[in-house]
């Protein structure tokens, strides 16, 4: 779905996040923000959330009692060895169990994240600002259609105000 936006583009990092600040303040809705490196703080200050956390910690739990129950089967029900008086079911299992744990909450974590954000093989990225990607910082404003002109001289004059060192207006695919 495309819809008209107002790009904020800024050089410096700290500029950037003070302007953030100050668009906040100001009560101007930031749809989102690119940056080309994770920025510290960025999901505290636009109030951001994720259940991922939730999901890698169900693929984990799943992962554990999956290898447990695997590992139980075929050391203690299905093929039972016994070596010199050893109980079947021993500790060894607890290094398998935290590896395969891992590997399996991670696996599905990133299968989990291409799903929902649509990543795959052969995608056009869509992105407003290219130049993101290398060294600017871009802030993109949602302009609704029942925005005046009052209200968008200020989303302007704030970015102006802020350092951005250019804005523009265009359609976004989002």
């Amino acid at each position: 779905m495309k819809n008209n936006s107002i790009i904020g583009i800024y050089k410096d990092e700290d500029v950037f996040l003070e302007a953030i600040d100050e668009l906040l303040a100001n009560n101007i809705r930031i749809y989102d923000v690119f940056s080309p490196f994770p920025l510290h703080g960025i999901w505290e200050k636009l109030k951001l959330k994720t259940r991922m956390p939730y999901a890698t910690f169900i693929y984990g739990a799943i992962g554990t009692a999956s290898v447990f129950a695997f590992l139980y089967w075929t050391s203690v029900v299905n093929y039972p060895l016994k070596f010199g008086g050893k109980p079947l079911n021993t500790l060894s299992f607890i290094i398998i169990m935290f590896v395969l744990t891992i590997f399996v909450g991670t696996l599905f974590t990133f299968l989990t994240y291409f799903t929902i954000e649509k990543m795959y093989p052969g995608k056009k990225v869509k992105l407003p600002e290219p130049r993101t990607t290398s060294d600017r910082f871009a802030i993109l404003i949602e302009k609704k259609p029942e925005m005046d002109e009052k209200e968008l001289e200020k989303i302007t004059g704030l970015l102006e105000k802020t350092g951005a060192i250019e804005i523009k207006e265009q359609e976004v695919d989002y």
